[in-house]
């Protein structure tokens, strides 16, 4: 398997202006190239591709008023060329929108393929620098890499990202399984009753965020005050930034190393981002990320992740005898059931039904069978899960969602 290992570096005087020609000269050539390839289409209606487009770039190199793009390493501005191309890809499929140019204010990068960098002795050099790069090398490269992406982050700091091949270490089996369900009180929340709570990484940086927004904002364009009141804004976003990706990291860790089983709700987070008064809680908690990050983690430790259908009603069904309410708006926290009087706590209820769900899907792929096939019962004796307790809790799983 391959993993990216990204590390920060500090590069000297000499590095900081070959990064900065660099990373110029790929968004010229990701922008040009893309508004070529724009007006061919809706002028002459010509398709164009990668071949095209690599010879337009050729074709620029040559013109006088173009020859700077010489002065760097021409890896970079290939790899470009094939980045846009996959971009064009992802559209054509509606997997993404149509490719957007890219700015200088934004994150820069640039990708080096083994013909542009060099790693010697733990040591790295790019191409058109003779000094390594200062690399805090936390942890050690498990092999030689296969590309390098060096970047440049909003608020001034250098990243170089290394994928590598390496073998993953699946962790012991362990009987325990859990169902987590996420939310906006307490960023997850499992079936044993435990709540992680919610930092609220945005929250606890507004005012100084607000403060320092206002200011940038009373600075004149292009002075170079507004430069510095602009980078105080970008550093303060990259430490929220940072603050939130720790945070993911040590929960989604703890999850994988302790479960072999996570069942989750299936979300569409891109969706439920629209609405307009909870978009910034939701962008906050990260439930994208966190979800990303369980998929990969398990993948890499031999842990099993099972999504359930979005559809599926969760928060609205007994835990205990399946009766299933009709409405339950939001703000109701706590509920009894009217079948068989049980009290329940929301959230703890839509994770039991959930933990039921995915243990029955991993079983037969099915929600409802009273006897899982043999393969099923062998696959979860291996991981320590009766299959008796899968039949026993997936009793009450509808056929048809909503039902």
């Amino acid at each position: 398997m391959k993993r990216a290992y990204k590390y920060r570096f500090y590069p000297t005087p000499e590095q900081v202006e070959l990064l900065a020609q660099t990373f110029g000269c790929v968004r010229f050539v990701y922008n040009s190239i893309l508004r070529w390839r724009t007006d061919a289409w809706y002028e002459r209606q010509e398709k164009t591709g990668y071949i095209q487009a690599s010879a337009r770039l050729t074709a620029l190199k040559k013109e006088p008023e173009f020859a700077w793009l010489n002065d760097v390493s021409c890896v970079p501005l290939q790899q470009t060329l094939r980045h846009q191309q996959t971009a064009f890809s992802n559209f054509f499929a509606g997997r993404a929108r149509y490719p957007t140019f890219k700015s200088k204010r934004h994150k820069q990068a640039a990708e080096l393929t083994a013909s542009a960098f060099k790693y010697r002795d733990g040591r790295l050099y790019m191409a058109k620098s003779k000094a390594p790069l200062d690399v805090r090398w936390s942890r050690p490269l498990p092999s030689t890499p296969s590309t390098v992406t060096i970047s440049k982050d909003a608020a001034g700091r250098y990243f170089v990202s290394c994928l590598c091949e390496f073998e993953p270490v699946s962790l012991p089996i362990s009987p325990k399984m859990v169902g987590i369900d996420v939310g906006l009180k307490d960023l997850f929340v499992t079936d044993t009753g435990f709540k992680s709570g919610n930092p609220r990484h945005t929250t606890k940086y507004a005012a100084r965020l607000a403060l320092l927004q206002r200011r940038l904002s009373k600075k004149a364009r292009g002075s170079k005050n507004r430069a510095k009141a602009r980078m105080k804004v970008a550093r303060l976003h990259a430490k929220i930034a940072d603050c939130r990706l720790d945070a993911l990291h040590k929960a989604t860790r703890k999850l994988i190393n302790e479960n072999q089983v996570v069942c989750v709700e299936s979300l569409k987070v891109k969706n439920m981002i629209r609405n307009p008064t909870l978009s910034k809680a939701i962008a906050d908690a990260g439930w994208g990320e966190f979800m990303r990050q369980l998929k990969y983690k398990a993948e890499w430790a031999g842990r099993s992740v099972v999504a359930i259908d979005p559809f599926f009603p969760s928060s609205k069904r007994c835990s205990c005898c399946g009766f299933t309410l009709q409405k339950m708006p939001l703000n109701v926290r706590k509920w009894y059931c009217p079948e068989c009087g049980a009290d329940h706590d929301r959230d703890i209820n839509a994770t039991r039904n959930i933990k039921a769900a995915g243990l029955a899907v991993l079983a037969h792929g099915e929600p409802v069978n009273p006897d899982p096939p043999k393969a099923a019962q062998v696959r979860l004796r291996e991981v320590g899960i009766p299959a008796l307790q899968v039949r026993e809790q997936s009793i009450f799983l509808p056929k048809h969602h909503g039902n």
